[in-house]
């Protein structure tokens, strides 16, 4: 992703209704485990890196782009310079590995998996989100810079593969999934689909998306997949 497309996601992040709804995933994924060291893997402007730190964690956050971790930086987040592949994070160190959207800018993923492992306490948790399924690859998804999107099957053996062991692996975004599809097929060229939205809609697209916390829609096709693993 570019420094015009981050500073331009970075004008939306408070209020867009995605990045309000994945700051509710992961307020509600970790609230009850106890707080310890984190980081947070391409914490880009760093708005899940705040959840964390309001949850009572000592989170850090780690990003590639300079752009990125100035921005964060710049709103009071510890953040260094690093490299998924890298991890500038000593052996063992943290409880809690949190990367969201960021596997799928990053070629070999499975070096970021061995990563996520490697500075993981035993007992620690990780949690990851990446966009889900290649059938709706479009130029959104070339605008953003992502070399992939990720079946199910594909994220689990990544993550498996590292030596972690999954505890819950779902969709996200499911309800809206049909939009998205129809919406991509529409739009060929590679732009970005981080828009500002009318206020009206973007509630009712956070409720859409909200809901599905009482529906079974969990094992159904998303525009994202979530994943909880543990290590050993």
């Amino acid at each position: 992703m570019d420094a015009e497309e981050i500073a331009k996601s970075a004008a939306l992040e408070r209020r867009h209704w995605w990045y309000a709804a994945r700051r509710a995933l992961v307020r509600r994924t970790v609230k009850d485990w106890p707080a310890g060291r984190a980081v947070d893997v391409g914490c880009g402007m760093g708005g899940n890196t705040v959840v964390l730190r309001e949850l009572g964690w000592k989170a850090i956050g780690v990003e590639y782009t300079e752009t990125g971790a100035e921005i964060a930086a710049s709103r009071g987040i510890p953040v260094v310079r690093g490299d998924g592949r890298r991890l500038p994070i000593a052996d063992e160190s943290v409880d809690l590995v949190m990367s969201t959207d960021a596997w799928e800018h990053i070629d070999d993923d499975v070096a970021v998996a061995d990563e996520t492992r490697r500075v993981l306490r035993p007992g620690g948790r990780a949690l990851i989100a990446v966009p889900a399924g290649m059938a709706l690859w479009s130029g959104h998804d070339v605008a953003l810079g992502h070399v992939r999107r990720y079946e199910r099957d594909e994220l689990a053996e990544r993550v498996i593969g590292a030596g972690l062991v999954i505890e819950d692996l779902r969709s996200w975004n499911v309800l809206l999934r049909p939009v998205v599809k129809a919406r991509r097929r529409s739009r060929q060229e590679s732009e970005s689909e981080m828009e500002a939205v009318h206020p009206v809609l973007n509630a009712g697209l956070r409720a859409a998306v909200g809901l599905e916390r009482v529906l079974p829609v969990r094992r159904l096709p998303g525009v994202s997949l979530v994943v909880v693993a543990r290590k050993p």
